[in-house]
């Protein structure tokens, strides 16, 4: 494997870590507007997608549109459906 992606996903596994000890300390008071904040990203998320995807440029943007658009809308869904969960 090239560093490069070994850098790279050493990065992303440390995001991934910190992230989940941050919002794991979220307080409850806090926790609707974080939710809500995370759902406006998640519909630019959406739009983003559906415009990769509709571009047509190549088949792997396609599918990578297509999957985002997916993979948003459901978490998008999933924080709607069940606003009490933490």
């Amino acid at each position: 494997m090239p560093s490069n992606l070994i850098d790279s996903l050493y990065i992303f596994m440390l995001a991934g870590f910190v992230g989940f000890l941050v919002i794991r300390r979220v307080s409850p008071l806090l926790h609707t507007p974080l939710m809500s904040l995370t759902n406006a990203l998640d519909a630019i998320a959406v739009v983003g997608a559906i415009v990769l995807a509709g571009e047509h440029k190549s088949t792997f943007a396609t599918v990578l549109g297509t999957i985002a658009v997916v993979a948003a809308t459901c978490n998008i869904v999933a924080a709607l459906s069940s606003p009490t969960a933490c």
